[in-house]
């Protein structure tokens, strides 16, 4: 193994990944706004620094990993991810705790992923979506964590989304969550939320 394949984690591991845990559990405590994350891993493409600093934070022996089509088919990222984190990689997005995602071309329907059980509604997919960045247009939220509503900016979010998304939102407790990460921020969309119809 090409010993370039397996560098590029967190130079601090425990400092580093408290930092990014605090972040992404702000980001979903605080739906819609952004958070600066701490990212000092260098993963091989596609993988964005970003989403590798949240699976290099969240992601173990014990957290099944799906990887989008782009990814899967890299094998440096695939042995990255492994040797870094421990975590099984599994081809069923039903089977995963965490699933990594390039972009808006590559995101499965959400109904696609483990949306928990009644009894178990923790046991569900977490997605972290790499996004181009926060602009583009405006959206309404609300419910818990935000007072009365917020804005969410997500660079292509789409309507069909949005319309997943209320599907996704009225299986709660169940349901996956998102965080959208890029351009060294991250933001929140927790089960929780309602996306405001305009």
């Amino acid at each position: 193994m090409d010993n370039l394949v397996l560098d590029g984690g967190f130079a601090d591991l425990v400092k580093d990944s408290q930092s990014v845990f605090r972040t992404v559990m702000d980001a979903l405590s605080r739906p819609g706004l952004k958070q600066p994350i701490h990212v000092d891993a260098a993963p091989p493409a596609p993988l964005s620094p970003e989403v590798a600093a949240i699976a290099l934070t969240l992601a173990d022996h014990d957290s099944p990993v799906w990887l989008d089509e782009t990814l899967a088919a890299s094998e440096a990222v695939v042995a990255w991810l492994k040797f870094h984190t421990g975590a099984p990689i599994v081809s069923d997005p039903r089977e995963a705790d965490f699933a990594l995602v390039t972009g808006w071309a590559t995101l499965p329907k959400l109904d696609a992923f483990g949306i928990g059980t009644d009894e178990y509604p923790d046991r569900s997919t977490t997605l972290v979506l790499a996004v181009e960045g926060f602009d583009g247009a405006d959206r309404t939220i609300t419910g818990p964590g935000i007072q009365d509503t917020e804005t969410l900016t997500i660079a292509g979010i789409t309507g069909d989304f949005i319309a997943q998304w209320a599907l996704n939102r009225e299986l709660f407790p169940c349901g996956v969550d998102v965080v959208f990460a890029g351009a060294g921020q991250v933001v929140g969309l927790p089960r929780t939320t309602w996306i405001v119809e305009a």
